[in-house]
């Protein structure tokens, strides 16, 4: 997999912070990786955005930003509003390519969930994993109600012909609830997917040295973890 697109089923869930799990655990492993950030919306201009976030606690990665909108808003919407070009289905996948052609590893990070609008024709990062032909790994909340979301993404991308290549929580509560313990067993069924990780909350805190060291215990082996998901879902029951 020299390209994943990462995505999340909604917004502020942990998706920034899950990218740099996956690329911390990739470039420990002597693998070259890129992050590349389509559009990064709510951020002004000279302030530090989510690839900014991805080098910081992942270290060694190169680190693309295509566009920058400064209101906290859809891509296409805050591309709009700042009179400014949105960015295209089909320049995310150039730039991806690009940076696969030399790198081992490409991390494509998404705004919000899966079919957010990117420009004014509809276009979404959807679009732009199906003329990559990527996998989407799916970052998800823990609690009550993600089930929902994790299957409607999951239909969304079958129905377009993607390989969603599994789910991530992004935020594992230090204390979880009833619904986030039975969710660890019932997130894969309901994504259709396998559940390849959690990372617990606060993980983006923690310095760059710690965030490095317990990244591989957050993932599961496909991603380049250690993580035993089916194990660690069992023990809840």
């Amino acid at each position: 997999m020299a390209v994943i697109v990462v995505t999340g089923t909604g917004t502020e869930i942990g998706k920034t912070v899950v990218t740099a799990a996956v690329a911390a655990v990739a470039a420990a492993a002597g693998r070259s990786v890129a992050v590349l950030k389509p559009a990064q919306t709510g951020v002004a201009p000279g302030e530090p955005g989510d690839v900014a976030e991805v080098v910081r606690l992942a270290g060694g990665v190169t680190a693309v930003e295509l566009a920058r909108f400064p209101e906290p808003l859809a891509p296409a919407t805050a591309a709009r509003r700042a009179g400014l070009a949105p960015v295209g289905p089909e320049r995310i996948a150039e730039a991806a390519g690009e940076l696969a052609a030399d790198h081992d590893l490409v991390l494509v990070e998404g705004a919000g969930g899966l079919l957010v609008r990117f420009d004014d024709t509809g276009a979404t990062l959807a679009d732009a994993a199906a003329l990559l032909g990527a996998p989407v790994l799916v970052v998800t909340p823990a609690g009550l109600g993600t089930l929902n979301t994790a299957a409607l993404t999951g239909e969304a991308l079958r129905a377009r012909g993607l390989a969603q290549l599994g789910v991530v929580i992004g935020s594992w509560p230090a204390e979880p609830d009833l619904a986030a313990l039975c969710n660890r067993s019932d997130l894969p069924p309901a994504a259709g997917a396998p559940l390849l990780g959690a990372v617990p909350e606060g993980a983006g805190a923690l310095t760059p040295e710690a965030f490095r060291s317990a990244a591989a215990g957050w993932l599961a082996p496909p991603l380049g973890g250690r993580m035993d998901t089916e194990a660690w879902a069992a023990a809840a029951h």
